[in-house]
C-alpha cells in the first residue's frame, strides 16, 4: 500500500509540476475588441493597386486606438503600456463615379501589448479576424505579422502616428 501511495503521489506531483511549467509557455490568445468603433479614429489610409502592398493590404483602412494607446499617440511617444490595443480595420475600396467608397470589410486586425505575454512578438499580441466574423486568420504572428511591424521597433513596434 505504501509503494502505491509513494507511486500516486509521485505521478501526480509530475503532472502538477508539467501543467505549471506549461502554463508559462502558452501564449494567451489576442481576443475581439468588441466596441472598437466607439474608440479614438487615428487615420485613414487608402493603398490602391500599384502600391507594393496592395496585393495583401490594398483597401480603405481605418485605425482605431483604445485610450491607453491613444494617450501614446497623441503624445508622440514611441513606449505603450501593457493594456495598448491598436486595431486596424480593412474594407475593400470601391470606385465608381469618381468617387472611392467603403466597401465589404476584409479583415480586422488587432494589437495588443502584454509585454511579458508576447516576448517573441515585441511584448505585442497580433490576431486577425476575417471579414465581419469572429473566426481567427493568423497561424503564425511571428511570420504573419511581427517580421514587418519588426522595422517600426524604435516606435514600440507600431506604424501609426497622431497626427494633430
Amino acid at each position: 500500500m505504501k509503494t502505491y501511495l509513494v507511486v500516486f503521489l509521485g505521478l501526480t506531483a509530475v503532472i502538477l509540476l508539467g501543467g505549471v511549467m506549461n502554463m508559462g509557455t502558452d501564449t494567451p490568445l489576442v481576443p475581439y475588441p468588441d466596441g472598437y468603433r466607439s474608440w479614438t479614429h487615428v487615420k485613414t489610409l487608402l493603398l490602391l493597386p500599384g502600391h507594393p502592398l496592395y496585393e495583401g493590404f490594398g483597401g480603405m483602412h481605418h485605425i482605431y486606438a483604445n485610450d491607453k494607446a491613444a494617450e501614446v499617440l497623441r503624445k508622440g511617444g514611441n513606449h505603450f503600456p501593457d493594456g495598448s490595443i491598436l486595431v486596424f480595420d480593412l474594407f475593400e475600396a470601391p470606385q465608381q463615379d469618381n468617387a472611392i467608397s467603403e466597401g465589404a470589410r476584409k479583415v480586422t486586425a488587432v494589437m495588443l501589448k502584454r509585454a511579458k505575454a508576447y516576448k517573441e512578438t515585441g511584448g505585442w499580441g497580433f490576431e486577425a479576424f476575417k471579414g465581419n466574423s469572429r473566426e481567427r486568420i493568423v497561424t503564425d504572428p511571428v511570420t504573419q505579422c511581427y517580421n514587418c511591424h519588426a522595422g517600426q521597433a524604435q516606435r514600440d513596434y507600431v506604424f501609426s502616428q497622431w497626427r494633430p
